[in-house]
């Protein structure tokens, strides 16, 4: 025979089994509040940025450019490539009816620099409309040769010359000389000087870009050295120097 459990609501033990039926999942109106919340603070995150662009309009390409510079000045000096070259030259000395002849080859070092110190704000324009920031930079320099002695060569000898004169002192310094300057002559031409201007671009190129990508700034950089600004003229004809924008938003003459 089965037994039958009734409860009495105004038992006190009943009462307390019966409010513990009675209130399910007590958290639930706390979860969804909190839900609630957070979603409208989003909300108005998200609305705060949006009326902040309208107002404020985004990030400013001239202070961004302006501090760039700055700090690209401070880097001073920019080797961005250098070059061995290797010189053979011959030297020759007549007297008495004798000859004397040696041959050097001389390996060497040059590099290729630009001083970032030079640069200002006058060097450097922003174009609004096609969102263009040009660089005009320094000229290219050349620093060198640097020789090193161990590796120089030579050949042939003084023969009688050399040992009745001073011919073989002669034909050191006459080498030596001409060493250097054929190091310099190889240095200058166009396919060095090519690579090396390209590669002092793009390293300006990157040093000014990188701050206006990190901005969300969508801009495109182009460096040029005052050869190449002269057969393309236009970035420079329609942009502004920073120098010009500055003293207009400062309100000087």
């Amino acid at each position: 025979m089965l037994a039958r459990t009734s409860i009495d609501p105004d038992r006190p033990d009943d009462r307390r089994a019966n409010g513990r039926r009675s209130r399910p999942f007590p958290r639930l109106p706390l979860i969804i509040g909190v839900l609630v919340v957070g979603l409208v603070a989003g909300g108005l995150l998200v609305a705060g940025l949006k009326v902040w662009k309208l107002f404020d309009g985004g990030p400013d390409p001239v202070t961004i450019a302006t501090s760039s510079l700055q700090s690209v000045r401070e880097q001073a000096l920019l080797t961005p490539f250098a070059a061995r070259f290797v010189a053979v030259v011959t030297a020759t000395q007549n007297r008495f009816g004798l000859s004397a002849q040696k041959t050097l080859i001389m390996p060497g070092l040059v590099r290729y620099e630009i001083d970032l110190a030079k640069l200002n704000q006058r060097d450097v324009r922003w174009d609004a409309r096609s969102k263009t920031l040009s660089v005009l930079l320094p000229p290219l320099e050349i620093a060198g040769p640097e020789i090193n002695l161990t590796e120089l060569r030579e050949y042939g000898g003084g023969g009688l010359l050399s040992a009745l004169t001073d011919a073989r002192t002669r034909l050191d310094a006459a080498n030596r000389d001409a060493g250097q300057k054929e190091l310099l002559r190889q240095a200058r031409q166009p396919l060095p000087l090519k690579l090396a201007r390209d590669a002092a671009k793009h390293a300006v190129e990157r040093s000014f870009a990188m701050p206006l990508k990190a901005a969300g700034l969508d801009a495109k950089v182009v460096a040029l050295f005052p050869e190449e600004a002269g057969h393309d003229p236009s970035l420079l004809d329609r942009s502004r120097s920073i120098e010009e924008v500055l003293k207009e938003q400062s309100g000087k003459p």
